[in-house]
């Protein structure tokens, strides 16, 4: 999303189309809107839509697919074996897999409570946290154990943008269109 003005809503704010809800439902809130959250969409806001059943849906979706490669893993371990590599080769396998789980794990868990202080290093982190990807999908199932993965940023960001557009909204004394000039002498 763009600002086109300095009057631009915060984040998450819908164009003033769909503010008006010409999209055939219910006419959108004025203000910022809650940004939705991967499995979740906005059930996140109230605890409502289902929430409870997607956050177990999630949980045991993420510990069925880490367990899943696992045992995906283990069949390519298994494969090495076969091919009689050397015993160093396993080795170096089972330990960049581990390394690569743990650092995913920890780059996704900290996503879910701030956002990047340094996108670009993200970027150069993706392939790594790819050959870690069970590390992430833990971080999932950890984390959709005590929440949505991400409520918390989301709903401190969500409350701040609330916030700040209520006392805009509340500073305004109208519109400086429609005010009268003073007369000149």
């Amino acid at each position: 999303m763009s600002e086109n003005s300095e009057n631009s809503e915060a984040p998450g704010t819908p164009p003033a189309a769909a503010a008006t809800g010409s999209g055939g439902g219910a006419p959108t809130p004025p203000g910022p809107q809650p940004e939705p959250i991967r499995f979740f969409g906005t059930t996140w806001v109230d605890h409502d839509g289902g929430y409870g059943l997607r956050r177990v849906g999630v949980a045991a979706g993420s510990l069925a697919a880490a367990v899943g490669s696992c045992l995906a893993l283990r069949f390519a371990y298994q494969g090495l074996a076969i091919a009689e590599v050397d015993s160093i080769v396993g080795m170096l396998v089972i330990v960049m897999f581990a390394v690569c789980s743990a650092i995913a794990f920890r780059k996704t868990w900290e996503s879910f409570g701030a956002r990047p202080k340094d996108p670009a290093r993200e970027d150069s982190l993706r392939g790594l946290k790819s050959i870690g990807f069970i590390g992430s999908l833990l971080a999932y199932f950890f984390r959709s154990l005590i929440e949505a993965p991400g409520e918390k940023l989301h709903r401190a960001e969500y409350e701040s943008a609330r916030t700040q557009f209520e006392k805009r909204r509340a500073t305004r004394t109208g519109n400086p269109a429609a005010r009268k000039r003073p007369k000149r002498r």
